[in-house]
């Protein structure tokens, strides 16, 4: 029998590059600095893009428990140091030697302002420019289809996010996926809530409306995608709790369970190598997660749309022809 999206029961969505596109927020918001620099002020944003993934990438491997936040604004310096060497400018050593993670707590939630952070010594460790960066998060544009797309599969699915960001980043993100705008009612709706090992369970927020059941961040699972654990972590979570399957039997619920991302590296392959089923939202024209043609790696995903949208319309008609 072949089976159909709608023989599963919970959706578990990567949000930046499959429903907020995040290439054109970091394009954006690296701007400034690549314009500093010869080396960088006639880069491509493909040049950019794929300059700040392969940072990126590093960092995480590296810092597995920083917090995004702290990540992105250490991103920014080390190309700051990067572009400075290229172009044969005066650079620290600390960033290009792999120094280690520096704290920048007070940058921690994007929302926070401040011109200077200090590490233990009190020396200035980060300027006002990597904060900046850091916090342009929170303005990261969602794409066209996603906001009505979410509310369309949530009719017929719990949606779950796992993502590689942090708490206080991701209440921005929430909210606009949530209302649809930069501006919501009440941003403390979109807040995870109080306490370390609190688990984010949106729906069960009075005047929220936020579309999703559970939300998984890095600094829950405590390790960046494509590393495994984050998707066992969500699948015992889905498992078990009451806002999900609650399934605290034995009964395997990889079969109820579809991944929907746009990144093959850091999502599709990872559930091929779980054995769950997976959804390529494949982006026109991005970037992320493809260092080999889509095409290459057919067999990891099952079904492929081009927007989260065109998902929404199968989904719909699938459940027409149940009651046809």
């Amino acid at each position: 029998m072949i089976s159909k999206l709608t023989d599963h029961k919970v959706l578990v969505f990567d949000v930046y590059a499959t429903l907020v596109n995040w290439e054109k927020g970091i394009q954006e918001a690296l701007v400034p600095l690549l314009l500093k620099y010869p080396a960088s002020k006639n880069w491509t944003p493909r040049e950019a893009f794929l300059a700040f993934s392969a940072v990126e990438t590093d960092l995480q491997a590296q810092f597995p428990d920083m917090r995004y936040s702290t990540l992105l604004a250490k991103i920014h310096e080390t190309l700051d140091q990067r572009l400075k060497a290229a172009s044969s400018q005066e650079v620290s050593s600390s960033t290009l030697q792999g120094g280690a993670p520096l704290d920048v707590s007070t940058a921690a939630d994007p929302g926070t302002s401040t011109s200077v952070a200090q590490n233990g010594n009190g020396h200035d460790t980060y300027k006002n420019a990597h904060i900046k960066f850091a916090e342009s998060i929170q303005h990261w544009p969602s794409f066209p289809d996603t906001y009505e797309a979410l509310r369309r599969l949530s009719k017929h699915f719990k949606l779950v996010v796992l993502s590689n960001t942090d708490n206080p980043s991701f209440k921005y993100t929430h909210a606009l996926l949530s209302e649809g705008t930069h501006k919501p009612s009440n941003l403390a709706l979109y807040e995870h809530p109080s306490g370390p090992k609190a688990l984010w369970l949106p729906r069960s927020v009075e005047g929220s409306q936020s579309p999703f059941s559970l939300i998984l961040t890095a600094e829950d699972t405590h390790i960046y995608k494509p590393a495994l654990e984050g998707f066992k972590i969500a699948l015992e979570k889905i498992k078990t709790h009451p806002a999900l399957l609650d399934n605290s039997g034995s009964k395997d619920v990889r079969d109820d369970v579809l991944i929907v991302a746009q990144s093959l590296t850091h999502d599709i392959e990872p559930a091929a190598k779980l054995g769950v089923d997976s959804v390529w939202i494949d982006r026109k024209g991005s970037l992320t997660g493809k260092d080999n043609d889509g095409e290459e790696k057919k067999g990891t995903w099952k079904w492929r749309f081009e927007t989260l949208a065109d998902m929404a319309d199968v989904v719909e008609g699938e459940r027409r022809d149940m009651v046809e």
